[in-house]
């Protein structure tokens, strides 16, 4: 099968057509390797809470889409997901909570334009992990290596919506 790069994180994947989500900027190839992953993480791997936390919200900021509302709304939310987790040291159980919390807040996000490049490592190497200790690590890698790219260009909007939406929340 035909190769392409996939328009959101640049991973080579299968050509295939179809529009995987209505506001997740990812190719069709590289929404099925995605849909492998989750499947991984529920039914091979016990469903790890903190791993799949990370492997949402990862897969969602390196895949951004285009301007609207609700990948406005995405972006936003999974970079405050991911700085709870990573920087704050969170669960995923308790990022989840917060999450939700603040999307039901109607918090006012602006557009984040996405960094280029946006990521080194993606849903492909998390795939291709061959246990769960392998799994779990590489997509700690993952979110890490995202998020540092978005972090890096908007650290100051970053920190500002986590402060705005938690305190707000709490």
């Amino acid at each position: 099968m035909k190769q392409i790069k996939c328009f959101g994180c640049g991973a080579l994947v299968d050509d295939i057509e179809g529009r995987p989500h209505e506001y997740i900027g990812a190719s069709q190839g590289c929404w099925d390797l995605y849909s492998e992953v989750l499947a991984k993480e529920y039914a091979e791997y016990e469903y790890f809470e903190d791993t799949n936390r990370l492997t949402v919200d990862t897969y969602a900021i390196q895949h951004p889409g285009e301007r609207s509302r609700r990948s406005i709304q995405s972006v936003n939310g999974h970079l405050i997901s991911l700085y709870c987790v990573l920087i704050k040291g969170f669960s995923g159980k308790t990022a989840t909570k917060l999450l939700g919390e603040i999307l039901a807040s109607d918090p006012g996000f602006t557009w984040l334009e996405p960094p280029v490049p946006n990521g080194r490592i993606t849903v492909v190497d998390v795939l291709n992990s061959t246990d769960k200790e392998e799994h779990r690590s590489m997509v700690r890698e993952w979110a890490q290596d995202v998020f540092d790219c978005w972090y890096l260009m908007h650290k100051d909007t970053i920190e500002r919506l986590v402060r705005e939406n938690l305190m707000s929340n709490r």
